[in-house]
């Protein structure tokens, strides 16, 4: 490995949303600052089951809303 030219790694504390924390190596930051994050996997919808519906909330949604009623030539619907 080359000397000089990779990151310095050192530890930090990571603060979830739940005010619980963990030491990390990182090369984040400066050694002991802290990192308190916003989103996290005990609260972001991709891991706590809240997504919404394509359909309720989505592009599927606008488009249908768009184009309700619009009808082909040639009779496709």
């Amino acid at each position: 490995m080359k000397s000089g030219i990779h990151p310095k790694y050192h530890e930090i504390t990571v603060v979830m949303t739940d005010g619980t924390s963990f030491k990390t190596r990182t090369t984040w930051g400066k050694p002991g600052d802290t990192m308190n994050l916003d989103i996290d996997p005990k609260t972001h919808p991709a891991w706590v089951g809240g997504q919404r519906k394509l359909s309720d909330a989505g592009q599927l949604s606008r488009f249908n809303k768009r184009f309700k009623g619009m009808t082909f030539p040639g009779g496709a619907a």
